[in-house]
């Protein structure tokens, strides 16, 4: 028997995922075998893996937007509790102007993986039974490509998990082995099949949505909206996709697949790192846990 936890890409809203994976593995007893994380799963997923939940949850709920972006391509407003996002022209001119492909750059995510993920950690998940899976999408080969821990160098797997959340244009384009590399999320967000190819039978999957759609999208108010609702649109194409496509083969595989979704809309722009709001999704995400399991 191995079981599985697989958590899938949406910013912000990976402290959700995190509140409910403590619940499952502090409180519910999970002992899971196969760790796989898109985008922001892939910040949680090590830490799971090795049992090291009071210190992603520090992490999780003190980033900022000045933790993620070397060039932050957004200005973000605030009245009262809710946050308005505009694009930050002169950042988005100054990056092109230094010759990069997209709007903004995202290298102080990656300083901050290193300050998080010890290589301490690293060698203790290597030298367990653990199995940790990051998804990254390669541009040049048009491929959706896993990495696992094991086949990986220290450094290797913190830019894997640093490529795993560039969500392009806004955050950083890598380049790495002479191919360009972007967030997972593009191909795959949420890795149920990819789980049960590595021999799971048993799978808990935390989707960051609702599992049905509670709102209609307002119209589009300039540019920049547009290509949000656009990269929206095309990720729960994704999804719908991915959830379909791993129900269906673990019907066939006779693989127990469990699946829990946010029980509300818990934001419309999970590109804001708002701490407050996010040590109450990580709490929600414990609760849902507990009334879902009851």
């Amino acid at each position: 028997m191995k079981k599985a936890l697989v958590i899938s890409g949406g910013g912000s809203k990976g402290a959700f995922a995190g509140g409910l994976s403590q619940f499952l593995i502090e409180e519910a007893g999970q002992n899971y075998d196969l760790f796989l994380g898109t985008s922001t799963g892939s910040l949680l997923v090590s830490h799971l893996a090795a049992n090291k939940i009071p210190a992603i949850k520090h992490a999780f709920t003190h980033v900022t937007q000045e933790s993620i972006f070397s060039n932050n391509p957004f200005i973000v407003k605030r009245k009262g509790k809710i946050a308005k996002i505009k694009i930050n022209h002169f950042n988005v001119v100054k990056n092109f102007f230094r010759g990069r492909k997209t709007f903004g750059e995202s290298e102080n995510l990656r300083k901050l993986l290193a300050k998080n993920i010890s290589l301490d950690i690293f060698k203790q998940i290597k030298n367990s039974h653990k199995e940790v899976v990051v998804c990254v999408s390669n541009f040049t080969l048009n491929e959706i490509e896993y990495k696992s821990l094991s086949d990986c160098t220290y450094e290797d797997f913190l830019d894997w998990i640093w490529i795993s959340c560039n969500y392009l244009p806004f955050m950083s384009l890598v380049i790495k082995n002479r191919h360009e590399y972007a967030d997972g999320g593009f191909g795959c967000i949420i890795a149920i099949e990819e789980a049960i190819r590595r021999g799971a039978t048993e799978i808990d999957a935390i989707m960051l949505n609702t599992d049905v759609q509670q709102l209609n999208r307002m119209r589009s108010r300039n540019a920049f909206d547009l290509l949000l609702s656009t990269l929206d649109f095309m990720g729960d194409t994704i999804v719908k996709d991915n959830i379909k496509v791993g129900q269906l083969l673990a019907k066939e595989k006779g693989v127990k697949l469990r699946m829990f979704y946010t029980p509300k809309i818990l934001t419309t722009n999970s590109l804001v790192f708002d701490q407050d709001e996010m040590e109450k999704w990580w709490q929600e995400g414990w609760t849902h846990g507990q009334q879902s399991l009851l």
